[in-house]
């Protein structure tokens, strides 16, 4: 059993409240970060401890988040959700990995990345606006299933799908070597190359798939953290899709990632990441203050080493938190706190604007957490080795941000590349012919060699 983060008295023992970023948060947010809290405490925190031991889907954390009604956290209240922001969004992911369960955090990361994507574009489907208002009342999970197995972390390029046009409806064929909540889900937003997409891979669609209509060999996830997320492959075979499964028009993949799923997904893990961070410290303070050494009279807090240790951990996480929240407040700011009623202007993009933020803030909270939870390792010694204190489950979650995709390595070469050349030259689908290599490489050869090369091209 974890250690229990509440003293007898009820209050929390970990990190208190000076160090949160409550100034951020509006009223009603505060309220449901307190009862979010609270349902930790009392729910998602023990099933945690079961999903990591027994890798066990969290649907049961699911139902009980349903019944705060956050899974339409950013539905409209016209359709029957909470119609909140993406700081709300941040803090909610936040609060959930930090203090309940970060498996659960995860699948519902995916969860409001899938929602971003039918949100985009449910004006004028009826079928995305109906599954949208019963999210709760029914605790229908939802995920993303961008991933191919052909192209690893470069989740962008589709080459093991295809769609073809089927009477008034679509034929879907997608592989998926990456799929959180595989097999649990209950719908899926899915993506594959366009029926007339003629070997351009850029140009890819968007679709809403159900559960019952997906291949997948739940409880196979074998992963050393994040046991409860389930991630795995599945499998779209032959399914006929009526049109109104088109998020969307035909091709709009590529504005969908930029403007709803990227976003969402990016500050989502980043919030999950920082989450961890947070709940390891809270468990280093919880641990050091009541730990003595007898023979010198001292607790392990007492020590300047353990002092340090924690004190960049809160400055380096903090730091952190603030930028995936500012990133998060900008895009309620040019979204009108998350009004999808702009984009009945398919040309309103203000989320895709912001992209080098979104990756910055994942690889800024998955790095900060692959240190602090070291460090919060050193600081609590022997005991914190031991699967008891609950500081290792939080190591193992917090070590699959760094390479979860984009990945981290990823995201620096596409930060530096696009500060040095202009995001046109991430050429993300290979479209870019790099005339300075071929013309190096041509100066290598002899005159036969480039013969040979000039009777190949020209046989081709």
């Amino acid at each position: 059993m974890a250690i229990d983060l509440w003293n007898e008295d009820g209050s929390f023992g970990g990190v208190g409240p000076e160090f949160e970023p409550d100034f951020l948060f509006t009223d009603r947010q505060k309220a449901l970060k307190a009862d979010l809290i609270e349902l930790a405490r009392t729910t998602l925190r023990p099933n945690a401890i079961e999903s990591d031991e027994k890798y066990l889907f969290p649907r049961k954390n699911f139902e009980a988040l349903a019944e705060l009604g956050i899974l339409g956290l950013n539905v409209p209240e016209s359709l029957g959700g909470m119609g909140e922001s993406h700081v709300a969004t941040s803090m909610v992911v936040e609060t959930i990995a930090r203090y309940g369960c970060p498996s659960t955090a995860m699948c519902y990361v995916m969860h409001t990345a899938a929602v971003a994507a039918a949100m985009l574009r449910h004006q004028g489907n009826q079928t995305l606006c109906d599954l949208m208002g019963r999210l709760d009342k029914e605790c229908l999970v939802g995920t993303l299933s961008l991933s191919d197995p052909a192209t690893g972390s470069h989740v962008w390029f589709l080459m093991s799908s295809s769609a073809e046009r089927d009477g008034d409806g679509y034929l879907l064929n997608k592989k998926a070597s990456w799929t959180t909540s595989g097999g649990y889900a209950d719908w899926y937003v899915a993506q594959t190359t366009s029926p007339d997409f003629n070997g351009d891979y850029a140009n890819f669609s968007t679709w809403l798939v159900m559960g019952d209509e997906v291949t997948a060999n739940p409880g196979s996830w074998d992963g050393i953290g994040l046991r409860g997320n389930q991630s795995g492959p599945i499998e779209i075979k032959d399914l006929k899709a009526p049109a109104d499964r088109l998020i969307g028009p035909v091709g709009d993949g590529a504005t969908s990632n930029d403007e709803a799923t990227d976003p969402f997904f990016l500050f989502g893990t980043a919030s999950c990441w920082n989450g961890i961070a947070m709940g390891m410290i809270d468990i280093a303070r919880r641990h050091t203050t009541r730990k003595k050494h007898v023979d010198v009279g001292l607790r392990v807090c007492d020590y300047p080493t353990i002092q340090d240790y924690v004190g960049k951990a809160l400055i380096t996480t903090n730091a952190s938190r603030m930028l995936t929240l500012s990133t998060c407040r900008q895009m309620d700011d040019t979204t009108n706190n998350c009004d999808w009623t702009i984009h009945s202007d398919p040309e309103v993009l203000p989320r895709s604007e912001l992209v080098p933020w979104s990756w910055s803030a994942k690889y800024t909270a998955a790095s900060n957490v692959t240190e602090v939870s070291d460090k919060m390792l050193h600081a609590c010694g022997g005991t914190a080795y031991k699967a008891g204190l609950g500081m290792e489950r939080l190591l193992r979650d917090g070590k699959a941000g760094w390479v979860m995709a984009p990945t981290n390595e990823v995201i620096r070469n596409f930060l530096g590349r696009a500060g040095l050349m202009g995001f046109e030259a991430l050429d993300l689908w290979n479209q870019n012919v790099d005339q300075r290599s071929i013309d190096n490489e041509v100066r290598k050869m002899t005159p036969e060699q480039k013969r040979e090369l000039a009777e190949r091209l020209l046989a081709e």
